[in-house]
Order: structure tokens, then sequence, then C-alpha cells
């Protein structure tokens, strides 16, 4: 049998096995685990393939679309926005998002990118619109959610998941930004003056608290002064009503004596003059004295 004769017995054989290695090179789909597949069939959505191994009807199925599933990052992106202060600012955004169904992002959107970056910048304007330029610089965060939330609405319907919208950087015209120059160097002197004025204050109130201070340790003292001469002449008083006139007298000649004893201590020869009654009173108390002892 030559080869002609092998070859022709032996040709159905060959074609169906032929057939069969195309079918199962044809049939079977091995999926990255970073991609999905969207298979048609005679120009029809089918089905969307998963990551792994998969299977179609060779020759009828067609993997017509390869979609990414990784997260990507729409180019940054600057637009101007009128604040409800009428104030124009530029700002610059940026947007991270997921296709999630790509069988939407596929037949529902031709350009994903372009699509996103123009909804992006009509509601960053709406947003801004509604707030006034301090709120949009003090609470960055709040504005970002939101632009984040009506954003992720908007781009559900393309199968699309937005993980992240970030607003960079807001700035403002050089006349605007002078203004608020001027107006935070005036803030700034307003608040030094009233930190001076408040150091003066709680100065003159301390003062105030020293000098009270002072005036009511210097009433307490006299206060107990007065109760200790009071004491004294309650003694003295106490004295005189047990022992009449007599206990006095012997008081005032006993100090009568002290001040003469301390006069003749002075230093050197000197020459005491006593008037006569002082004498008369000296012998009155040595006589007392000699009495009481």
């Amino acid at each position: 049998m030559n080869i002609q004769e092998f070859f022709g017995a032996n040709a159905v054989i060959i074609l169906v096995a032929v057939f069969l290695i195309l079918s199962v090179l044809l049939g079977v789909r091995i999926v990255p685990q970073s991609e999905k597949h969207v298979v048609e069939r005679f120009g029809r959505l089918q089905k969307v393939l998963g990551p792994g191994i998969n299977l179609i009807v060779p020759f009828l199925d067609t993997v017509r679309h390869r979609i990414s599933i990784l997260e990507r990052q729409l180019p940054n992106a600057r637009q101007d926005a009128i604040t409800a202060d009428n104030v124009l600012v530029q700002v610059e955004t940026s947007v991270f998002y997921r296709i999630m169904e790509p069988e939407k992002t596929v037949y529902r959107i031709r350009d994903v990118d372009a699509a996103i970056a123009t909804t992006v910048a009509g509601i960053v304007r709406s947003e801004i619109g509604t707030m006034e330029l301090d709120e949009v610089q003090s609470n960055r965060a709040r504005l970002i959610e939101r632009i984040r939330g009506s954003l992720a609405n908007v781009v559900d319907d393309w199968g699309i998941e937005v993980t992240r919208a970030e607003l960079l950087d807001v700035n403002l015209d050089e006349a605007t930004r002078a203004a608020m120059l001027q107006q935070l160097n005036a803030e700034r002197a307003r608040r030094a003056l009233v930190t001076e004025a408040e150091g003066k204050r709680r100065a003159v109130e301390l003062a105030a608290d020293g000098d009270l201070y002072a005036a009511q340790k210097e009433a307490e003292a006299r206060r107990v002064l007065a109760d200790a001469e009071a004491y004294a002449t309650g003694v003295i008083a106490e004295a005189i009503s047990r022992n009449g006139l007599e206990a006095a007298q012997y008081q005032v000649a006993l100090k009568q004596v002290e001040a003469l004893t301390k006069v003749g201590e002075g230093a050197g020869k000197q020459t005491v003059i006593v008037p006569a009654a002082a004498l008369d009173a000296f012998g009155e108390a040595f006589r007392m004295l000699r009495g009481k002892g």
C-alpha cells in the first residue's frame, strides 16, 4: 500500500482527529486572575468567563472582549468651580475605579475613562456650588465623600465600582488669595491684641487678689491684737473686781518701779532727778511690794 492509498483510507480518521483537537483548543478557555472575558454567540452576549478554566461551544461561541478587572486610576484632572459665595476655585481631582460587571461596561458605554472624567467634573462643580469657600477648605473630607457617593450612583449602570475619589488641591486666583492673606493677617493681629488684653486683665486681677489677701491678713492681725487687748483688759478688770482698788494700785506701783529700775540701769555715771511725787509713788510701791511679799 503506497502513501496515497494510506492517506486515502485514513483521511476520515485524520479529519476527525484534527476536528477534535481544534474543538478542544477552541472550546477550552483559560482566563487569568486579573481578567474577565465576554463571550458572544452570533453577535449576542452569551456569558462572561471568570478566572480559571472555562468551556465554550467551539465554532459558535467567540471571546469578543477581554476586560481587565484591576483597579484603574484616571489621569489627574483640573476643573473650575464657583462656590456659593461666588469665589472661583480650580479643583484637582483623582479617581480610582474597578470594572465589576464587564457586560455592562462593554455594551453600555464606549469610552469609560472619558465618561467618568466628565461625570466627575460635573459632580465637583455641583457640590462645590452648594458650599462656601471656608467650607470647601475646612470640610474637604466631607466634600470628597459626597463626590464619591454621587459618582458611585452614576457609574453603577456601567458596571463600575469607584474605589477612591480624591480632592488633591483647591487653588484660588491671585486676587482672592491676596484678600484671604490680608484677612488672615488681620485675624492674627486681632488675636494678638486680645491675648495682650487678656494678659493685662489677668495681671490686674492677680494684683487685686494680692492686695485683698494682704488686707485680709492685716485685718486678721488687728483682730487678734484687739482680742489680746480685750483679754488683758478683762483679766485686769477681773482682778480689780476680786481684789478691789488695792490690786489696781499694786499694778500701777509695780510698773513705776520697773520704769525707775530701767532708768537706773543706763550705762555710765548719770544723775537721775526724780520728782517728789515719783518718790512718794516709789515708796508706796515698795510698801505694797513688801506687803505682798
